[in-house]
């Protein structure tokens, strides 16, 4: 069965936006678009009022899905698009939904460029169980969408030209556990865009640093090559299955999440990745993961792995 790019659909200003980034990237991906209309339902008291009668739900339950079709239809009439309505609560339905895509795509809004981003408790929670790529989309406070292009079309209507460059992926590495499907993602993320690839790895000081102690300039040096050396090793196989893509290695120390925050501004796409746990305790997103989903501004993609 032939994969989807699903976006989860609620009438809202951020589903919007990113069922339009889940329409470009359908294109880029040369897959079916899903658009995913989950209504959470009413509770038995409100929904007997009268303005919240079975009227008023069937009205609202069909035209989002309808009017949302009908305009990536219009803009995007090269990709196949498909409409599924489903009742549920929405974390579950998206969580389900995702088996079947090769991208689950949700919408945030952006609050102020200092504080961030609202993710919200249901795109945490498919973020944190599903077991295929999830993509957080942007929207600005304002109302538009972060764009993934150098220069954005000047009507602000939250398309980009197919012939703008895209800006470079940016991918944040572990060296400690370096992952192949999350690093294999990144590649072709970059491939389909057309663009660099930036590799994000962070690594550690000497403790002295924090004791404000002359540092050894030596050790920094060593420590230093031999972080670059375990990325440039992680990155290998990758390096080699997609020669065309051109990979730029970015070892230094810090912290990863600001590392990666930082990068987001000149990034198309943020690729992170998320540690599939299946214990007693539950999933677990990462902090940096994390920190990067409230703070990019960039679209986040998490990818979950082993």
């Amino acid at each position: 069965m032939t994969r989807t790019v699903t976006v989860g659909l609620d009438g809202s200003p951020e589903s919007r936006t990113a069922a339009e980034w889940a329409a470009r990237e359908a294109k880029l991906r040369e897959l079916p678009l899903k658009l995913l209309h989950v209504w959470e339902p009413v509770p038995e008291p409100i929904a007997v009022a009268r303005l919240l009668g079975p009227e008023t739900h069937q009205h609202w339950t069909e035209r989002i899905p309808r009017e949302a079709a009908a305009g990536l239809r219009a803009a995007h009439p090269e990709v196949e698009l498909h409409v599924e309505q489903v009742t549920g609560r929405p974390a579950e339905v998206l969580i389900d939904a995702a088996k079947d895509a090769e991208l689950l795509v949700l919408g945030s809004r952006g609050l102020s460029g200092a504080v961030g981003f609202a993710v919200g408790s249901v795109g945490l929670a498919v973020v944190a169980h599903a077991e295929r790529p999830v993509v957080l989309v942007r929207i600005e406070a304002e109302g538009r969408g972060a764009g993934e292009h150098p220069t954005e079309p000047s009507d602000t209507s939250d398309t980009a030209s197919d012939t703008t460059p895209h800006r470079p992926v940016v991918l944040g590495l572990d060296t400690t556990a370096p992952d192949d499907t999350l690093i294999r993602f990144a590649f072709e993320a970059a491939l389909q865009r057309g663009t660099p690839l930036r590799v994000i790895h962070a690594w550690n000081e000497p403790p002295y640093i924090a004791y404000g102690m002359v540092p050894d300039l030596e050790l920094n040096a060593q420590i230093a090559a031999e972080q670059a050396a375990a990325v440039t090793s992680a990155l290998r196989p990758c390096r080699q299955k997609f020669p065309t893509v051109d990979v730029v290695e970015d070892s230094r120390p810090g912290k990863a999440a600001n590392h990666l925050v930082d990068a987001a501004g000149e990034a198309s796409l943020v690729v992170v990745g998320r540690r599939i746990r299946r214990s007693p305790l539950g999933a677990h997103i990462g902090p940096v993961t994390h920190a990067v989903l409230h703070h990019s501004t960039a679209p986040v993609v998490v990818v979950p792995h082993d």
